[in-house]
């Protein structure tokens, strides 16, 4: 090939090579590339024009909306928490101080009240994060994480990061900031198990939201950074300088922003957080509490399915101190004493209480058992033993309340002499019936007052007949007693129905409360963000005179001062009370009051986890287990702390009713034989009677006659000698306890 060949080969070459460069050029023109790329862009905005259209704010998840039910104490310190793990309370922003609000937006988002919702610039840095495989990250706005809380779940996804933006958008249009910052606070999570504001106040400083200062509320949106690492309480010390950073950085911002003034922010040190506590479940007291507060909710029309979405403040009647007293009481003067694994006995005795105010019915103080997981049984509020001879005042209400008379026209008080020989049958009723006192000890004539103060079985049996089962068992219910197994039968007068504790306080406070009725309630007050529902009042109609009820308060002080409730006396407080133990001592009362508290104390013999009655001697090695026994020590102890050492307070008592007596026999001008000093009457002849048991506070029977002259007492003088054995009558039951003569055992203590 020439030379000439060789140029001519070049130049086409030259023009082959400006020919494909121009046509690259021309495609590739500013103006080819500006309309490519607002056309991306179009495409861009139409793809997300069309989501936006598409995608609608969804109902909020289950697990944002779901909180716990808070159980507190009267003075609002918590007691429980319910709904399993979730541990959130909502608060409306109203309650939040300001001053807080402002530290969450300086710490997660300064422009949240100018911006619309997003930052395009973080979700875009998130998405490129999501996509290259480094998982979730920062750079969201305060709407969007509560969008994501709220809405949404935490999976780290695009096709979530998408929802997000555009829920996000439609959110900060439909609501206002409060709303989005109030659901941003209340959804996040902080550590230590709490969700929400509330919790996370009084896991970290033992308080409620609203008592939040501007350090405290800046070290608690320094947390939703990074919430376990964070916790100063398990924090490394990497962990403690990033915390202690990033709570100096939002204190900073709020400066920048002119929500906190640099000479305030100078004053502020870092809240160091109080030290995790366990969480609080139904183990000791507080599941009987819970429980006992359930069973009320329920009356009140707070169903269970309502309590199930939670969101409920319960707040109760429960007086914090006097609920740890009481426990205190009941571990000093029994749980100490007992051998539980050691001993048979032991290992059957259960103990229950309820304290009460006799002015209002609330109910202070309540023991439900040694542990509600171990004994899920609430001994405070169980129906199914008796009460046992704490039902006699009840009787000598229905007397008084009846102006009932004995079988010779006697007006019945105080002082009316009653034939108190154990086994004795009783005059004027269809059913025979013929208990035996305690230990068979025969009193021969007694006063109404002293035989309280021994609890004297053949005494109420004969009155119970005076004034009618029937009658007595209206008065009874009036005052409060369930009608449980309550026969109209004078075995009755020896508490042979079923009560609990709690029953049995009503029932005293309303005769300490001067026959105005006093139910016990536990229920203070339910609060709910919706709605707020006020515990319907009890009716406090006067039930009994006010006669009746002080007269039988002046009978019960004797018991106290020199009866079989002597354990529980003290010059620290002025009360009374009465003993009473059921038959073969399957359980043990002490029901009593002051005039400003009442409260009844008991203890069940249980076998077979709970299907069985046993018998409490034996308890702590201490032989029989009475009423004047463990449970008058358990209420002393109590009543002396609840009280704070003691009270001035006294019975302000009324026409209180003495009774009649039957004037002395004429003397006869042939004096008969009588004891000389130097001899021992028997038990059958004389009563077992000394000074000591009459009470100081009330006068002794007028001439009470000689067991030789024998007076005309109620019923009509049957020799005091043992009864003979009668049958069984028809339609009684020989099974029944005190039914059958010389029945009743231990009954009626």
């Amino acid at each position: 090939m020439g030379r000439a060949d060789a140029r001519r080969a070049r130049a086409q070459e030259s023009r082959r090579a400006a020919k494909s460069g121009g046509g690259i050029r021309r495609l590739f023109t500013w103006k080819k590339l500006l309309g490519t790329f607002f056309g991306i862009v179009l495409l861009g905005m139409g793809a997300f024009g069309a989501l936006y259209l598409y995608v609608d704010v969804p109902a909020p998840n289950e697990l944002a909306e779901r909180q716990s039910n808070v159980y507190q104490y009267s003075d609002g310190t918590l007691l429980a928490r319910s709904n399993g793990d979730v541990n959130r309370q909502i608060v409306d922003l109203a309650q939040v101080p300001k001053e807080v609000q402002h530290a969450f937006v300086a710490a997660e988002n300064k422009t949240f009240y100018e911006d619309n919702g997003i930052d395009l610039k973080g979700t875009t840095r998130a998405l490129l994060n999501t996509v290259s495989g480094k998982g979730k990250q920062g750079g969201s706005t305060i709407t969007q994480q509560y969008v994501k809380n709220y809405y949404l779940t935490q999976d780290p996804t695009i096709t979530r990061k998408l929802e997000e933006l555009v829920i996000s958008l439609k959110v900060d249009q439909d609501q206002s900031k409060g709303q989005i910052l109030a659901g941003y606070i209340n959804t996040a999570y902080y550590g230590r198990g709490a969700s929400g504001i509330q919790a996370a106040a009084q896991a970290y400083y033992g308080i409620d939201a609203k008592d939040l200062d501007v350090s405290q509320g800046a070290y608690l949106a320094s947390l939703l950074q990074a919430p376990s690492q964070y916790d100063w309480a398990t924090a490394t010390d990497t962990g403690k300088r990033l915390v202690k950073d990033r709570w100096a950085y939002t204190l900073k911002n709020m400066v920048e922003m002119g929500w906190l003034s640099e000479a305030e922010r100078a004053k502020q040190e870092f809240p160091k957080p109080q030290k995790p506590k366990p969480a609080q479940g139904m183990e000791g007291q507080t599941g009987y509490l819970v429980e006992a507060v359930n069973k009320e909710l329920d009356k009140q029309g707070i169903s269970a399915e309502d309590r199930e979405a939670g969101g409920w403040t319960f707040t109760l009647t429960i007086d914090k101190k006097r609920q740890q007293q009481l426990e205190k009481s009941v571990e000093e003067e029994l749980e100490s004493k007992l051998d539980r694994k050691g001993s048979k006995v032991d290992a059957t005795v259960q103990a229950g209480a309820t304290s009460v105010d006799p002015k209002t019915g609330k109910v202070v103080a309540l023991y439900g058992g040694e542990d509600y997981v171990k004994h899920y049984i609430s001994n405070a509020t169980r129906q199914d033993y008796q009460p046992a001879s704490t039902f006699k005042p009840l009787v000598l209400a229905a007397a008084l309340e009846n102006e009932s008379k004995t079988q010779n026209g006697n007006l019945i008080g105080l002082n009316t002499i009653y034939d108190g020989t154990s086994k004795r049958p009783v005059v004027g009723s269809d059913t025979a019936f013929a208990p035996q006192n305690e230990d068979d000890r025969s009193y021969g004539p007694i006063s109404v007052q002293k035989a309280m103060n021994s609890s004297v079985n053949s005494v109420f049996a004969q009155m119970i007949v005076d004034v009618t089962p029937a009658a007595t068992k209206r008065t009874a219910l009036d005052l409060g007693v369930p009608d449980k197994n309550f026969p109209e039968r004078p075995a009755v007068t020896l508490g042979t129905m079923n009560a609990s504790t709690w029953d049995m306080a009503g029932v005293y406070a309303t005769l300490d409360n001067h026959g105005r009725k006093v139910t016990p309630h536990i229920l203070q007050s339910a609060e709910h963000r919706d709605r707020t529902v006020k515990p319907q009042a009890p009716k406090k109609e006067q039930v009994i005179s006010r006669a009746s009820a002080d007269t039988v308060t002046s009978a019960l002080t004797g018991v106290v001062k020199s009866g079989s409730g002597s354990a529980a006396n003290t010059s620290a407080y002025q009360a009374a009370g009465k003993t009473g133990t059921s038959e073969e001592n399957k359980s043990a009362w002490f029901a009593g009051y002051t005039p400003e508290l009442t409260t009844v104390v008991a203890l069940f013999g249980e076998g077979d986890g709970g299907r069985k009655q046993v018998s409490l001697t034996g308890t702590a090695n201490s032989g029989r287990a009475n009423g004047g026994g463990f449970p008058a020590r358990i209420w002393a102890d109590y009543t002396l702390g609840a009280l704070g050492g003691g009270s001035d307070a006294t019975f302000d008592l009324q026409d209180v009713e003495r009774g009649e007596v039957p004037p002395p026999p004429t003397p006869s001008k042939t004096p008969s034989k009588e004891p000389t000093p130097s001899e021992e009457p028997t038990p059958s002849k004389t009563p077992s009677e000394t000074p000591s048991e009459t009470p100081t506070s009330e006068p002794p029977p007028s001439s009470p006659p000689t067991p030789s002259t024998p007076p005309t007492i109620t019923p009509p003088t049957v020799p005091p000698t043992k009864s003979p054995e009668l049958p069984p009558q028809p339609g009684e039951s020989d099974g029944q306890p005190g039914e059958r003569p010389g029945g009743g055992g231990l009954l009626g203590e």
